[in-house]
This record gives structure tokens, sequence and C-alpha cells, in this order.
């Protein structure tokens, strides 16, 4: 398994590509968001589609985990995934939480979740994964961070860490 520092920015930071409407106003737990996967990075070849659809479905299996109280994921009518390059990664990463380098996913609250596809493919480099596999290892990520789930210690990490096997799991089950 890769290892994955995936950050969540919750309260004051803001979405960087500010989305308009995109908390549902009367949430219908029956409704599911929209999920958008957009490629606005030229240094590696991707798939967009199949992520896409891959997203779709696992969107649909971590709202399948239920939770105690509503999530940001289950309050949202669209979600964004937005793959990134390294440099714009770090932008990011410096902006909003203060830290230098690129990071592998920063997701935020109002549902963009960003992932930088060079370092997606190093840590599969790394870790003996596809660069398909990361980068759905990432999507999981940030649903789950949207759906509740923290990574800030090693319980609710080890939590997570399932959390995603059992995602990437259901998602790549053909259905």
């Amino acid at each position: 398994m890769s290892a994955n520092n995936g950050m969540f920015c919750r309260g004051s930071c803001q979405p960087p590509l500010q989305l308009a409407n995109s908390m549902r106003s009367d949430p219908n737990p029956a409704a599911l968001p929209q999920i958008t996967v957009r490629n606005l990075q030229r240094t590696v070849p991707i798939n967009v589609g199949d992520l896409e659809k891959f997203a779709a479905k696992a969107l649909r299996a971590c709202l399948r985990l239920r939770k105690r109280e509503p999530t940001d994921l289950t309050r949202l009518s669209k979600i964004f995934v937005w793959l990134v390059s390294d440099r714009r990664m770090a932008s990011l990463h410096r902006q909003f939480l203060n830290q230098t380098g690129p990071t592998d996913v920063l997701t935020f609250q109002h549902g963009e979740i960003f992932i930088s596809v060079e370092t997606a493919r190093r840590h599969a480099r790394v870790f003996g994964n596809s660069l398909a596999r990361e980068l759905r290892l990432y999507i999981v990520h940030g649903l789950l961070h949207l759906h509740g789930f923290d990574d800030r210690n090693r319980v609710d990490a080890r939590e997570m860490e399932r959390m995603q096997k059992r995602i990437l799991t259901a998602a790549n089950a053909k259905r």
C-alpha cells in the first residue's frame, strides 16, 4: 500500500476553484452527488474516462458507509477531482497548509479533490502499483475525507486505510 499523506482543509480553507452551489440546500440522501474528473496537467497521459467511471463507483461505495452525522459528502451536490502537476500542487500546499513541496492529495470540504499526477506516478513506482491504481487510491482517500474520515493519528489512519481497501475492492468489482 502506498504512503498516503493527503491533507484535508476545513473551515477557513476556501476551495481554490470556488465551487458555486456545490452544497445542497436541502440534503436528499437518495440523490447522488455528480462527480467529475478533469485533467489539468500535461506531463503524464491519463485516461480520464476510466477514472471518472471508477470515481462514480467509489462514491456510491463510500456513501454506503453509514455515518452517525451528515458529512460533507452527503451534503454535496457536486464533487470535482482535479488532476494537477507537482508545481500546481506545491502552490496549493503552500497556499492552504503553509507547507512546502507537493503532496499527493488535497481535499477541500466544498467538494474539490486535487491529485498530483506526478507524485502519484512516483509513488506508484516506489510501491509497485500501476499509476491507475495509485490515482484510484487517491480518489478514494479524498472521498473518505469528505465522508468524515481522518488520518491525523495512527488509530484513525489505520481505520481509513481499512476503508480505502474496502472501497477500492468494491469499486473495482465488475458490475
